[in-house]
């Protein structure tokens, strides 16, 4: 196989995401990551750091680092092709003062109605996620392949996929939720054993139900625009920690249902909808693990429900390691999830 400059493995939204900046900075990138819907697929795509700021109740470092990847986006789609979709973003109902509140804190615009309890924010945007994979992935030589394992040759890294081997003297881990790969070096694998898996379920119809971001109390309904659900809509999205499974839980997407038809104002009525799982990754403190853990090794991990809104960060901070650049966000160090104890050895 092939000998490029970088390989990633995984072709999420920071896998992806990383591969297309690396690409347009000049890199020659090869993802390895098996032919399947990745968590990146099953999602609403929300590039949301006002909701998520709010609802969160994020401190203020962290969202004005939701924010300056939101501010990264508008670049990022224009160089890469993606149809970044401004629209507004409502909360109604419970809730909507607190978020008021807190959108305050972090200073991003809002408008704020007491008597309907209604909170609308234009600071938020949407991409379809599966066009969005579609566009970064275009360009990069791929391996439809999974993983085996990884050793160190030389000035290398090996990687042993089901389809060969393909080496790199630079090496990004993308992989989610993934346990760690075979031969990785211990300190690695430690970092990732402290991921939680997230399972977060989603509904998607063919109905258009809102032309713009609805959210509410246990559910939110945001449109569709691209792909074979074009014109429908995606109803969504529980986060239930240290679930695998991949089937959906019907109990939890008839609750979701029940939350969204209250969301609309509108009474429970037959609808047509897919149902849909997907498992993320979370650091002990919500955080992205992303950086160097050493002689050329990166990881991108971790994104919990925010992989979409900071893939254009990570992608940007990884870059810049690569290519020794000063990184803006050290708060993302991947080292800080272990015990001081297990911080030597393999750092550079």
């Amino acid at each position: 196989m092939t000998s490029p400059d970088i390989v990633i493995i995984g072709a999420g939204a920071f896998g992806l995401a990383t591969a297309a900046e690396l690409k347009l900075a000049g890199h020659s990138v090869t993802v390895v990551a098996p032919d399947t819907p990745s968590a990146s697929a099953v999602a609403a795509g929300m590039i949301a750091p006002a909701m998520e700021a709010a609802i969160d109740g994020l401190p203020v470092h962290v969202g004005d680092m939701l924010k300056m990847s939101r501010m990264l986006w508008d670049v990022f789609a224009s160089r890469t092709g993606i149809d970044l979709q401004e629209m507004p973003a409502e909360w109604r109902g419970e809730g909507a003062e607190r978020l008021m509140l807190q959108m305050q804190r972090h200073d991003f615009a809002h408008s704020y109605d007491a008597a309907s309890q209604t909170l609308l924010t234009h600071e938020d945007a949407k991409l379809d996620p599966v066009a969005a994979l579609d566009v970064m992935g275009e360009g990069i030589t791929r391996i439809n392949a999974t993983a085996e394992a990884i050793f160190r040759e030389g000035d290398h890294w090996m990687v042993v996929t089901s389809e060969g081997v393909v080496s790199a003297p630079k090496l990004v881990l993308a992989t989610g939720a993934a346990a760690a790969i075979v031969g990785l070096p211990d300190v690695v694998t430690r970092i990732i054993d402290s991921i939680v898996p997230i399972r977060g379920l989603i509904g998607i119809t063919h109905e258009r139900l809102s032309d713009h971001v609805l959210r509410g109390e246990g559910a939110y309904v945001a449109p569709v625009n691209a792909g074979p659900f074009a014109g429908g809509s995606v109803i969504g999205a529980s986060m239930e920690a240290g679930v695998r499974d991949l089937e959906p839980d019907m109990e939890c997407c008839e609750a979701m249902l029940a939350a969204a038809w209250t969301l609309l104002g509108e009474e429970p009525r037959p609808i047509d909808i897919e149902w849909r799982a997907g498992v993320r990754g979370a650091s002990p403190d919500g955080l992205p693990l992303v950086g160097e853990v050493g002689n050329g090794l990166y990881v991108a991990l971790a994104p919990r429900r925010n992989g979409w809104l900071l893939a254009p960060l990570v992608a940007n901070q990884l870059r810049a390691e690569i290519e020794g650049q000063s990184v803006t966000e050290r708060t993302l160090d991947p080292h800080r999830v272990l015990n001081p104890s297990d911080r030597s050895g393999f750092r550079p």
